[in-house]
C-alpha cells in the first residue's frame, strides 16, 4: 500500500483548516442571530400569546427551527433562514397591537349600544313594577309575584352598576360581559310581569 504524498495531506489538511475556520466565522453570527430573535419573541410573547397566539406559534415553530440548525453546526442554514425569521419575530408586536385595537374598537361598539338599552329597560322593568304593586292594579298583577320581580331587578341593577364601574376604570371587557348578563336578566324578567320586550340589538351582540 503506498503511503499518501505528503503534499496531498498537507492540501487536505488546508482544506479541512479553511472548512473549520469557515464554520467558526459563521458560528458566532448564527448565534448572535437566535439571540436577537429569541430577545424580541421574549418581549412580545406576553401580548401576542393573548392576541395573535397562531402567529406566534409559527414565529416560535421557526426559531427552534434555527436552533436545530445551530445544534447540527449548520451555521449557513442559520444564517440564511435568519433575515425571514426575523422579520417574522418584529412583525408580531404590530399584529397584536392591531388585533387589539380591533377588539377594543367592538367592545366599544356593543358597550355603546348596551349603554343606551339596559338603562332604558330597567327604567321600564321598574315602572312596570310600581304599577303593578299598587293595590288598583291587583287584576293586572295577578299570577305574578311582584316582590320576586322586584328582587331580581335589584340584582340587576346592583349587576349594571358593576359593569359601569368596570367601564369607569376602562376595563371594557369585564364592562360589556357584565352588562350582557344584565341585559339577558332583563330580556328574562319583563315577559314575567308582562312587559314587552324587544330582541337585544345587533350592535350589543
Amino acid at each position: 500500500m503506498r503511503a499518501t504524498p505528503c503534499y496531498v495531506r498537507r492540501a487536505a489538511g488546508a482544506i479541512a483548516a479553511l472548512i473549520f475556520a469557515g464554520c467558526a466565522n459563521q458560528m458566532e453570527p448564527a448565534q448572535r442571530s437566535i439571540s436577537d430573535i429569541e430577545v424580541i419573541v421574549s418581549a412580545t410573547s406576553p401580548e401576542a400569546a393573548q392576541y395573535v397566539p397562531d402567529q406566534l406559534a409559527d414565529v416560535q415553530s421557526k426559531l427552534d427551527g434555527l436552533k436545530a440548525s445551530f445544534a447540527k453546526k449548520d451555521y449557513a442554514a442559520v444564517l440564511a433562514a435568519a433575515p425571514a425569521d426575523m422579520n417574522a419575530a418584529q412583525g408580531l408586536a404590530a399584529a397584536a397591537a392591531a388585533k387589539r385595537g380591533e377588539i377594543a374598537k367592538s367592545l366599544s361598539n356593543q358597550w355603546s349600544a348596551l349603554a343606551a338599552e339596559v338603562p332604558a329597560s330597567l327604567a321600564a322593568l321598574r315602572d312596570q313594577l310600581d304599577r303593578l304593586a299598587k293595590q288598583s292594579n291587583r287584576r293586572l298583577a295577578a299570577g305574578i309575584d311582584v316582590e320576586a320581580a322586584q328582587s331580581r331587578l335589584s340584582d340587576a341593577s346592583s349587576l349594571w352598576s358593576k359593569a359601569q364601574a368596570a367601564f369607569a376604570t376602562g376595563n371594557l371587557d369585564e364592562a360589556v360581559t357584565t352588562a350582557r348578563r344584565v341585559e339577558t336578566l332583563l330580556h328574562a324578567l319583563a315577559p314575567t310581569v308582562k312587559l314587552p320586550t324587544t330582541p337585544p340589538s345587533a350592535a350589543a351582540r
